[in-house]
Order: structure tokens, then C-alpha cells, then sequence
């Protein structure tokens, strides 16, 4: 009976095990899955002309007759949506032809002046161009349609005035037919409506295509180009033809958002047509096509993470890391070995053990604050540096951040060594320095690379720790360990809660995140190998 139950506690046990590993594995590929997968857009995606381009125009790669004709293309086919838009727009947004109005009433004014005309018919000419300049200028600003046409009756009842013939004047003649032909095409009680829809439509077109045909470049580089990836043309394609308006909920006088088709405001208006034509042409503009972006390691980023890649993120990555490690490594095994081989089980060592192991629980935005108050705002200056912060501030301060785990798992490990490895060499005459550097240390290697690998992968992932000390979000490439640095944690931070314009490109902020689990998984493969070859010569394998 006690064998049979024996031998159910070491199946339950077994199963115990076995599915613990398999929760673990479905807990890691259900949090990092999606993540990954999503970071995976940042370098496969569908790239759009605009794209094409930005990587010709930044970075000269690509053939230049094929990106050119491209966007040649691209433009005509542009040209005629913004037409549209400007031709529906000049009945809707008058301010331009409000002034043109005036500035052709002053110069026939100015030349009325140099005729020397006698000051009677002088000022009779001039007060009739003015009182027909003001019924054009009426009937622009006014939003009753019977208004409108009424002012316009006034402005053509003088058009055969023999005093506005062959001269500049009959262009407001011009100016009020052009204003006639396309009020007739507009709702006049939803002319606000229609400007605020077409400003908000031209912004988005500039998102989706770039700068207008014959628009000067913008200096901000974000604006210089459209929409780089085709989910993001479709992304500001749906805002075009949708728009958010807050509606009361039925039964109560509550709002709530809700998504509205656009073209309902320009329903029965030449304009509708553009809601039809736009999905189409985008994609004729655009040409998207699978893109692999391996660049999107080595590349630099533009202001707001818009554009570019996350290399010196990257190097940033890795400077800290290595060096906070360089750093953590040898104290953290000396001060094990000492706590090991020196100090004895007395209340001195007990009381150092217990802050060890404090430290280790300490939250990482204490080390920062720490760090930027130690070394930063003291160390550096007594060394005669500025006190800024810095690659070599941070660094020491995630240092500090892994070496209680160090030194407790170098501890461990180095405890771990059967004594008869040491009484065996001791035998043999040599000393406990020899003793502990070529017999203790070596056996014990494993376990203490076990305790590396893990203090490599907080110093890697940690934001808090440099937020403070070292890392920034845009800036130059550091040339020295007294330069601050870009890293991938505290870029992925930034993109989250301080940057309002990357948040357009979601992809970059997945894509740094997806960057730094590989980095660490690539990081730690290596010490895992390192580890294994020393266990293989342990074991004489090798």
C-alpha cells in the first residue's frame, strides 16, 4: 500500500512539474506572442512611395529613376484630389477672395489717382467702385442664400458701367462670377460645417500624401513626407472619410463618441464624389508593397520617433549593460569570495548579509534618485566633471542595481564547491589565494554565471534606475562615457507617456520593445553558452 502510494506522489509530481513548464511557456507566449508579433511590423510591413522616397531622399538608398517616376505619378494623381478640394473650397473659405476684393478696389484707386482727373469725377468713380466692391464683399460674408444673390444682382447691374470698362476694375466682375458659380453648389446653412470639414481634411490629406503639388518643404521632417506604411494611409483614410461627434444616448442626456461618415456634411454637393474617388486613387498614389526594413536596426530615428530606426538605441542598450556588468562583476564575486572564504559567521557578517538582501528588494527608482544624488551631484564634480548626467552615472548606478544579486548567487555558488576540492589542494601546497582562483572559483563558475545572466537581463530591461542618470530620449550618438545615451527601455518609456506624436506610429514603440527582449535573449544565449562550455570542462568533456 505505501509503494502504491508511493509511487502516486511521484506521478502527481512528476505531472506537478511537467505542467508548471507548460504554464510558463503558454504565460511567455501569450504576453511576449502578441508583443513580438506586433514589434515584427517595425521591419516587415507594406512600404508606400512615401516611404520609397524618405529612404532615397535620407539615406540615398533605392533607385532613384524608379522612386522618381513613382512619385511623379504619384503627384499628378494628387493634383487632381487637391483640385477638388480647392475648387469646392472657394465658395466655403472666402477669406482669400475677400481680400483679393479689397487689394483690386485699392489699385484701381491708386490709378484713378495718377489720371489727374478732376476731383469731382475722381471721387464719383471712386465711390461707385467702392460701394460695388462692398455688395461683393456682402454677399461673401453673408450666410442667407436670397442675401447673396441680391448683392450679386447690384455687383453685375454695374458690370456695363462705362467707368470700370478696360480697366482693372471689371476683375471684380470676374471675382463675383466665380463666387456666383460656386455658391450654387453649396448649402449655405452649412457653410461653417463644410470649413471646418475641409480644414480638417486637408491636414489629413497632408498626413496621407505630404505637402500639396508646388507647397514649399516643410522644415520639420515629420511633414516633409506622408503616410510611410500602408496601415497608416489607412488608418488617416478612415478619418478622412469618418469623423467622431459626440451624440446624446436615447433615454438619457448622456454623450457619447460615435463615428459618422463624412460625406453625409457634403451629401448633394459636387464634393461628395471625392469620398468615393479618394480610397481608390490612395492606393494608385501609394503603391504599397511588402517591405523588409532591416535597416530599422542600424538606422537613427527622427524627432518624435516619426521615422527611422532604433540603432543607436541599441548601442546605448549595450554600452550601459556591459559596462554596469564590467563594473558589478568583479565586486560582486570579490565581496562573495570574502564573505566566503574570509569573514566568519559572526554578527558583523550576519548584519552585512541582511542589507545585501534588502538592497536586493529595494525599488529601482531608489537607485536612480541614488545615483543621480551620488553620482551625478557629487562624485563627478570631485572629480572636477560637470554634474551631468552621463553614460558612466548610469551605468554605475544600475552597477549597484545588480550587485546584490551578484554577490548572492556568487555566494551560493562558491559555498556550493565541495570542501574536499580545497582540502585537496591545500594538500598539495598551495595557497588559499591559488586555492580559491584556480580550484574554488572555476567550480563554482557556473552557478555564479546563472546569477550574471540574470543581473544581465535587469540591467538591460531597467528605466527607472537611468531615467535620472544617464538616458535620453533624442540626441546625438555619444562620443565619450561622460555623454548621456538613448537606450531602448527608456525610449519605449518615452513613446508611452511623454510623446504624443509617436503614439501616430505604434509600430515603433512595439519595434523597440520586441528589439529589447531579442537583445537580452541574444545576450543571455551567450552567457548560457559561456556557462555550458565551463560545466562540459568541469565534467572533463572537453
Amino acid at each position: 500500500m505505501r509503494e502504491k502510494l508511493r509511487h502516486i506522489k511521484d506521478k502527481l509530481f512528476t505531472f506537478s512539474a511537467h505542467f508548471s513548464i507548460v504554464l510558463l511557456v503558454a504565460a511567455l507566449i501569450i504576453v511576449l506572442g502578441p508583443m513580438l508579433a506586433k514589434g515584427f511590423t517595425a521591419v516587415v510591413f507594406q512600404g508606400t512611395s512615401e516611404f520609397r522616397r524618405l529612404q532615397l531622399e535620407e539615406h540615398s538608398r533605392g533607385s532613384k529613376e524608379d522612386v522618381l517616376a513613382e512619385v511623379e505619378q504619384g503627384r499628378k494623381e494628387r493634383q487632381n484630389l487637391h483640385d477638388m478640394i480647392e475648387d469646392f473650397n472657394v465658395g466655403i473659405d472666402t477669406s482669400e477672395m475677400y481680400d483679393k476684393a479689397r487689394d483690386i478696389y485699392r489699385e484701381y484707386s491708386r490709378n484713378l489717382r495718377s489720371m489727374d482727373l478732376p476731383y469731382d469725377e475722381y471721387s464719383g468713380k471712386r465711390r461707385k467702385a467702392r460701394e460695388v466692391r462692398d455688395y461683393l464683399l456682402d454677399a461673401i460674408e453673408s450666410e442667407d442664400e436670397e442675401k447673396v444673390n441680391s448683392f450679386l444682382e447690384k455687383v453685375f447691374a454695374e458690370q456695363t458701367n462705362k467707368d470700370f470698362k478696360d480697366t482693372e476694375f471689371q476683375k471684380i466682375f470676374t471675382l463675383a462670377e466665380q463666387f456666383r458659380e460656386t455658391s450654387k453648389k453649396i448649402d449655405f446653412s452649412k457653410r461653417d460645417e463644410y470649413k471646418e470639414d475641409l480644414v480638417r481634411i486637408k491636414e489629413l490629406m497632408k498626413e496621407l500624401f505630404g505637402p500639396a503639388p508646388g507647397e514649399e518643404k516643410p522644415a520639420l521632417i515629420m511633414e516633409q513626407y506622408g503616410a510611410t506604411r500602408w496601415d497608416m494611409a489607412q488608418r488617416v483614410i478612415n478619418e478622412i472619410m469618418h469623423k467622431t461627434e459626440w451624440v446624446e444616448q436615447e433615454g438619457t442626456a448622456a454623450l457619447a463618441k460615435k463615428k459618422v461618415e463624412r460625406r453625409k456634411t457634403f451629401k448633394g454637393t459636387g464634393f461628395e464624389a471625392f469620398f468615393d474617388i479618394l480610397p481608390q486613387k490612395a492606393r494608385e498614389i501609394l503603391k504599397p508593397r511588402t517591405t523588409f526594413y532591416w535597416q530599422y536596426f542600424i538606422d537613427d530615428s527622427t524627432p518624435g520617433h516619426y521615422f527611422g530606426g532604433v540603432g543607436p538605441e541599441i548601442i546605448g542598450t549595450l554600452m550601459l549593460t556591459l559596462l554596469a556588468m564590467a563594473m558589478a562583476i568583479p565586486l560582486g564575486i570579490t565581496a562573495a569570495a570574502y564573505l566566503v572564504e574570509c569573514a566568519g559567521e559572526n554578527m558583523i557578517v550576519k548584519i552585512i548579509r541582511g542589507f545585501i538582501n534588502t538592497l536586493a528588494g529595494v525599488p529601482s527608482i531608489v537607485f536612480g534618485l541614488f545615483g543621480m544624488a551620488f553620482f551625478v551631484m557629487f562624485l563627478l564634480p570631485a572629480f572636477g566633471k560637470q554634474p551631468q548626467a552621463c553614460i558612466l552615472t548610469a551605468s554605475m548606478t544600475l552597477a549597484v542595481l545588480v550587485l546584490p544579486v551578484i554577490i548572492r548567487s556568487s555566494e551560493e555558488a562558491i559555498r556550493a564547491v565541495p570542501r574536499t576540492y580545497k582540502e585537496a589542494s591545500l594538500a598539495l601546497g598551495a595557497g588559499n589565494f591559488s586555492t580559491f582562483i584556480f580550484v574554488t572559483m572555476p567550480a563554482a563558475m557556473p552557478g555564479i554565471l546563472t546569477g550574471i545572466i540574470l543581473s544581465l537581463s535587469r540591467a538591460a530591461g531597467e528605466t527607472a534606475p537611468i531615467l535620472f542618470t544617464g538616458a535620453v530620449a533624442l540626441g546625438p550618438i555619444p562620443d565619450s562615457i561622460f555623454s548621456p545615451t538613448r537606450t531602448l527601455s527608456y525610449g519605449s518609456y518615452d513613446i508611452a507617456v511623454g510623446d504624443r506624436l509617436a503614439m501616430q506610429v505604434p509600430h515603433k514603440q512595439y519595434g523597440m520593445v520586441a528589439t529589447l527582449i531579442l537583445l537580452v535573449l541574444i545576450l543571455n544565449i551567450i552567457a548560457i553558452c559561456i556557462r555550458s562550455r565551463m560545466s562540459a570542462k568541469l565534467k572533463g568533456q572537453n
